[in-house]
């Protein structure tokens, strides 16, 4: 699917063979009945929490732990309603910041630095602003502090998919060209049949809470930060990124010859830029 006909919020940078680096653990926290399920890459580093965007998962941030270890621990949960964390009744900014503030809690990290990409990097702002005393710094790959509402859902395509299949080859086929970008994430169900890694409607009712005025959030703490810009990017001007640099304090601005989707299109670029960012903490 070409870059400008994927929807501009969403992140689909978890498809493909993993990367060569560190090998995470999967764990899993119960919140009341419900799963939330985390890669944890290990070592003794600082943590890093990894925060993906719509249609991806935790495991999008391999290739990101391997180019930060062993200086940092990289902790990338699948975001409630994704890769195999279950579906929630909803999927309000209140609903994710409460799952994470769980996670985090849950690992006794007092103090950690954010990444958050689309839907992750507005989470990552709304969690910032909650814990202003234990987040130490917060990295926006890509994505606006004003994201505009709009009348039909970017992601309103997935509509079309059939959540399971009884078979892989037939889930893949109802996918269509974005087949080759979900295929390696697709499910296998214990009752057999297979399913993809997010629920269509979950997701669009997730598009659409996303949408909306997150300034306050953006500017509420004062920790170092790190705005990543593509240079193509569908969603964050050059004008509203240069604004969201001035108003906020501390706050770095680098950009890649890239469009939203910066880890697919460029990863070794947001390596380099991330690392020097956390490397002068």
């Amino acid at each position: 699917m070409a870059a400008a006909k994927i929807p501009a919020t969403s992140a689909p940078e978890g498809a493909g063979p993993a990367p060569e680096g560190p090998r995470p653990v999967r764990a899993a926290l119960d919140l009341d009945g419900r799963t939330l399920s985390y890669l944890d890459f290990g070592g003794a580093g600082r943590p890093l929490l990894a925060l993906h965007g719509h249609l991806s998962e935790g495991s999008s941030f391999t290739a990101l732990a391997a180019a930060l270890g062993p200086a940092w621990r990289v902790i990338a949960p699948d975001q409630r309603g994704h890769g195999d964390s279950d579906r929630a009744t909803g999927y309000t900014r209140a609903g994710y910041v409460a799952d994470l503030r769980a996670l985090v809690d849950h690992l006794g990290l007092d103090r950690f630095a954010v990444i958050g990409h689309s839907l992750g990097a507005v989470n990552a702002w709304h969690l910032a602003a909650e814990l202003p005393d234990r987040v130490e710094a917060l990295i926006t790959l890509d994505t606006a502090a004003d994201l505009p509402r709009a009348d039909v859902s970017p992601l309103a395509f997935v509509l079309s998919f059939p959540y399971t299949a009884d078979t892989r080859e037939e889930l893949l086929a109802a996918l269509g060209p974005v087949a080759p970008v979900l295929g390696a994430a697709l499910r296998p169900l214990p009752e057999g049949g297979w399913r993809l890694p997010f629920h269509p409607q979950d997701t669009v009712t997730s598009e659409n809470a996303v949408h909306g005025d997150h300034w306050e959030q953006w500017l509420a703490g004062n920790c170092p930060a790190l705005l990543l810009r593509g240079t193509s990017s569908q969603v964050l001007g050059p004008d509203l990124a240069a604004d969201m640099v001035a108003r906020r304090p501390r706050t770095t601005y680098a950009t890649l010859d890239a469009d939203h989707f910066l880890q697919q299109r460029d990863p070794e670029g947001v390596h380099a830029a991330v690392r020097s960012f956390l490397s002068g903490l």
